[in-house]
């Protein structure tokens, strides 16, 4: 089977597919499948185009609408992973995969298929160390900070694919694996890419949760993306003589090397089709109570813990989930549009126009029939439910005083803790390293502002409360205070103004700090405001 392996697409897909044409009439060959490594740039519309992590300049609609508009059509079969520029509102549709148009698509956030005997496995996103044990708790509208989030792999994807037994022929990844320049020409890697070196010596060049997979998994082929060139590597696995044999390509852009031609081992006799994996399935199933949607940190089960946690597939739970997907492993052709195509959306005002997360019927009809979460679902039940907690809390509860007499507390300088983000980067688009570059931006007002209580001092005492933020290291992640109060000296107090009879004397407490903010004067209300 002939297989086109793609690097990052960016939207480009008329001109992949017309590359792929160009080679089948200069070669005389046909290409059965074509594989592409992340940043494909799923945009259905421009709406879209809000979710997508990249700098403005670069939030192009490109030409996949039309694929997914019925414009035009796939001319070949079609599988991608996500990476770190998505229209991730889409993609978080289909966290199991399926047809993001048709004869397109998407091993979700993490997979494993079957076509023609081929078994394709494939993880989306990239690596961050903040995110990555956290549960999936973001949901559109994005905030900047979950905008990116959303795209970081998590620690139950890999999980899952560390219970994985038989044997893969081909893994996807954004990420390059950490480690996979020693098994290269790395000196040339170093000539194209000279701002490697520094990760590259300090060991932070790719994703660990990658190597890990890659020595564990040892599959046949690994083909990955985000680095902007090209790079091949192999990869002996010295305990059972296996090979690995490494290929990272660049972005769709003219005289760059971002596609391939190569030849896999398929059984002939069978459809150039996709099909589920039955040991993937039941990983699936039986870790489906490991999910979680909460912005907390969640750790997978271990050794010398009082639960399951090696959830390999024997013969049995084989058998029950192959009974109750009826049988019939093959993926279903069901893909139905879940937003409005660029053209109705162009005739449609824009106050009419939602942006409210939906359930895909794809999602839906898988889950039910293999017995498992949506966690996209799972996350608007919860909304839904804090929705009305706190409707009802408000219908009982007296309103808040929001007169300018009570401080607003907004201040974009500490937007970034608030959110209980280190990182409100604003990726670097499509740049060459593709590294995300650290460009804070405010969480909307919505989320931050808090309404103070009226303060409980004299108005002799007005600007006796100190907060001093601690933005020495505000982002390490220690177990530190977000604010520390400085009270200043403490006053004394003499007997005789204990004393009832005696009148009480004005003062004021010196040596307490004032404000560091450059919003200062927004704070110094005095009580007769």
């Amino acid at each position: 089977m002939k297989i086109a392996v793609e690097g990052c697409a960016h939207g480009e897909l008329e001109k992949i597919y017309d590359s792929i044409e160009f080679l089948e009439k200069k070669g005389g060959f046909k290409v059965d499948l074509l594989i592409c490594c992340g940043d494909f740039q799923a945009t259905r519309n421009i709406e879209d185009l809000k979710a997508l992590a990249a700098p403005a300049k670069y939030r192009e609609l490109c030409t996949f609408y039309k694929y997914y508009s019925g414009e035009k059509t796939a001319p070949l079969l079609t599988i991608f992973i996500g990476g770190n520029h998505e229209a991730s509102n889409y993609l978080q549709e289909l966290p199991y995969g399926g047809w993001v148009a048709p004869n397109i698509y998407y091993l979700g956030n993490a997979g494993i298929i079957n076509v023609a005997g081929v078994r394709i496995g494939g993880i989306s996103g990239i690596f961050k160390e903040r995110d990555y044990y956290k549960g999936r708790f973001e949901k559109p509208p994005y905030s900047e900070q979950t905008k990116r989030s959303v795209y970081h792999i998590r620690s139950l994807d890999v999980f899952r694919f560390k219970q994985v037994n038989g044997s893969i022929d081909i893994f996807l990844s954004h990420d390059w694996p950490r480690g996979i320049h020693k098994y290269g020409n790395y000196h040339q890697l170093l000539k194209l890419k000279p701002f490697f070196s520094e990760d590259i010596n300090e060991n932070k060049l790719g994703s660990p949760p990658c190597e890990d997979l890659l020595h564990l998994l040892k599959p046949k082929f690994w083909f990955a993306a985000h680095m902007h060139c090209k790079f091949v590597g192999i990869v002996p696995h010295k305990d059972d003589q296996k090979v690995t044999k490494f290929l990272a390509l660049d972005k769709c852009l003219p005289k760059r090397k971002f596609l391939q031609i190569i030849n896999v081992d398929h059984d002939a006799e069978k459809p150039i089709e996709i099909k589920y994996d039955l040991e993937w399935l039941c990983i699936l199933h039986y870790t489906n109570h490991l999910i979680s949607i909460d912005s907390s940190m969640v750790y997978m089960p271990g050794p010398g813990c009082d639960e399951r946690w090696i959830f390999t597939p024997t013969k049995d739970e084989k058998e029950f989930i192959f009974e109750k997907m009826s049988g019939d492993l093959r993926v279903p052709l069901n893909f139905a549009p879940t937003a409005p195509t660029q053209e109705e959306l162009q005739s449609t005002p824009k106050k009419r126009r939602s942006v409210a997360p939906l359930l895909n019927s794809q999602t839906i009809e898988f889950c039910e029939k293999l017995g498992i979460d949506d966690p996209l679902a799972l996350i608007l039940e919860k909304t839904d439910n804090s929705n009305s907690a706190t409707q009802t809390l408000n219908n009982s509860s007296p309103a808040l005083d929001t007169s300018e007499n009570s401080a607003s507390f907004v201040d974009s300088e500490i937007s970034g803790i608030l959110s209980g983000s280190d990182d409100l980067d604003a990726s670097a688009g499509v740049g060459d390293s593709d590294k995300e570059a650290a460009a804070p931006s405010p969480v909307p007002k919505n989320r931050l502002s808090m309404t103070l209580p009226p303060p409980k001092f004299s108005p002799s005492y007005r600007e006796d409360s100190s907060f001093e933020i601690n933005n020495s290291d505000p982002l390490s992640g220690e177990d530190s205070p977000l604010f520390i109060i400085d009270e200043g000296p403490k006053r004394s107090v003499s007997n005789e103004e204990l004393q009832d009879d005696q009148p009480k004397k004005e003062t004021t407490i010196q040596g307490i700090k004032k404000f560091k903010r450059r919003n200062e004067l927004i704070y110094k209300q005095t009580v007769d405001d």
